[in-house]
């Protein structure tokens, strides 16, 4: 099976990576003669980031629900792996999704570069590059060298650049270089205003590109003309103003520009990107606190974070043939941006293009549906319906099961924080009711009304199980738990709500 590497590039990189994360476990495909194994690779050298622990986390728990299931579920059918995963028992890494940035915790930026052991002549060049001032994360005002950069770069990707190109000499570059294979892609996920996600983009980027030159890795032959894509987010969402914060936004716009006028000679103006996707939006709406990162720095989901998400898939569904390279240059570079059909401030499935809406509604839908039945029935349900009694059994000691009790229930929970925060965001992402009865669920959709159509409740979902659980064997309870409801779900939506596969 071909791999998809994602390096996911800051906050934002990991924001937009749980937002995938939750469309796979929803089941959302690529629509793609390929399949592929997503190998997630978190850059961000803020570990205490609140949004890369919540992503960590999600990952975690996705991995060990495939490994009690298997695939071809339905739900949780795409194959998400850490880079360790595919390295020999005999160099296995950590079974972390994270690269690890080095020197960089509790150090100041003049000591990773040893500036007091340079000569003068090196001391006056770099007091040039990095001049100016910055604000540390006790609010001082400081110069831009003595910067602390264990909670990122704010706003600094001259300072990020330097630091981030010490991942063409990591153990992660080195294993993710000799297990690539020439139908591998790669994708790179980054904003572009702020420190970390515009530094990382272009500097991974090159190296990747520039592999053949790198005598210290192995297995590099397919990195040149790798079929790379990559998303950058342009501002999207609003922040409070705080005059002691290194974080502007009115810095945004100009840092974005600054950005793109670099990426137009050294990005796009030399054709080292496959497929580029450009994303932002200037709604101005509730703004989010003003954290640096000495805080943890926990962002809302944004429905922009969700809409790059499809980006990647998007990606995914491009043919070999219109991602070919020669020499390390994109022969036919694409560029994609993405729209919503209405200018609506809160966004349901009715706003989206018609195949986003198909690729979207329907596998969302069901899984919105198979958390509210745990959520509010299957306590009742288990041990009691014909769909739990028959082998393998969905009962009671089931659900005190690690698989249930812990990596479902905390993946569910972690999906409704997801659309919760994605609905209360501004632009906002709302096409459920989540506290309404189960036939006004989606809204704009309601129940196909007829002589035979019955209500939609939880009797009628439990008769449905029991029908399609008949007579039908599986592997372990696990797998029963996951195909039954997925192929559930869909049937209700399908026949009851006229939702199309």
């Amino acid at each position: 099976m071909a791999r998809l590497f994602i390096f996911a590039i800051g906050g934002t990189g990991s924001r937009v990576l749980k937002s995938l994360t939750m469309l796979l476990a929803a089941g959302v495909r690529a629509n793609s003669k390929q399949e592929f194994e997503i190998v997630p690779i978190i850059i961000d050298p803020h570990k205490s980031n609140e949004d890369l622990k919540r992503t960590e986390r999600l990952l975690g728990n996705y991995q060990s629900i495939v490994d009690y299931t298997g695939l071809g579920n339905g739900f949780f059918n795409t194959k998400i792996v850490t880079l360790n995963k595919l390295v020999s028992s005999e160099n296995r890494m950590s079974g972390s999704f994270t690269f690890s940035l080095q020197q960089v915790a509790g150090q100041k930026f003049r000591d990773y570069i040893d500036f007091n052991q340079l000569d003068p002549a090196n001391k006056a060049l770099t007091d040039i590059l990095f001049s100016g001032q910055s604000i540390n994360k006790r609010h001082e005002q400081i110069d831009l060298l003595d910067i602390e950069m264990d909670i990122g770069f704010v706003g600094n990707p001259n300072i990020g650049s330097v630091v981030l190109n010490q991942f063409k000499d990591s153990e992660e570059f080195k294993e993710f270089a000799s297990n690539f294979n020439a139908e591998d892609r790669v994708f790179i996920i980054s904003s572009i205003f702020g420190g970390t996600g515009a530094a990382g983009f272009p500097t991974i980027l090159k190296n990747i590109r520039d592999a053949m030159n790198n005598r210290n890795i192995d297995g590099k032959g397919f990195l040149q003309d790798a079929k790379i894509g990559a998303l950058t987010a342009m501002p999207y969402f609003n922040i409070e103003k705080e005059a002691d914060s290194p974080i502007q936004k009115s810095d945004f716009i100009a840092k974005t520009k600054a950005a793109l006028y670099y990426y137009k000679d050294n990005v796009t103006g030399n054709n080292s990107v496959n497929a580029l996707y450009y994303i932002g939006d200037d709604y101005s709406g509730k703004p989010y606190k003003n954290d640096p990162g000495d805080n943890g720095q926990q962002n809302d989901a944004h429905f922009v974070e969700f809409a790059s998400a499809l980006a990647i898939i998007d990606f995914m569904e491009i043919p070999d043939s219109d991602l070919e390279c020669d020499n390390g240059k994109a022969i036919r570079p694409i560029y994609k941006e993405f729209a919503i059909r209405n200018d609506a401030t809160d966004i349901t499935f009715s706003d989206f293009e018609d195949y986003t809406q198909r690729k979207t509604e329907l596998r969302l839908s069901q899984f919105v549906l198979f958390k509210r039945f745990l959520d509010e029935h299957i306590a009742a349900a288990a041990g009691k319906e014909a769909w739990s009694n028959d082998a393998p059994e969905l009962d009671q000691k089931f659900l005190d099961d690690r698989f249930y009790r812990t990596n479902i229930s905390e993946f569910l929970h972690a999906f409704g924080e997801w659309l919760r925060e994605m609905g209360t965001n501004k632009r906002g992402f709302a096409p459920f009711n989540l506290n309404a009865p189960l036939d006004a669920l989606i809204k704009n959709r309601s129940v196909n009304s007829g002589w035979f159509s019955g209500k939609v409740d939880y009797a009628f979902y439990d008769g449905r199980l029991s029908k399609l659980s008949k007579g039908k064997s599986y592997s372990s309870a696990p797998q029963k738990f996951v195909q039954l409801f997925f192929e559930t779900t869909e049937d209700i939506l399908t026949s009851k709500f006229g939702l199309k596969n």
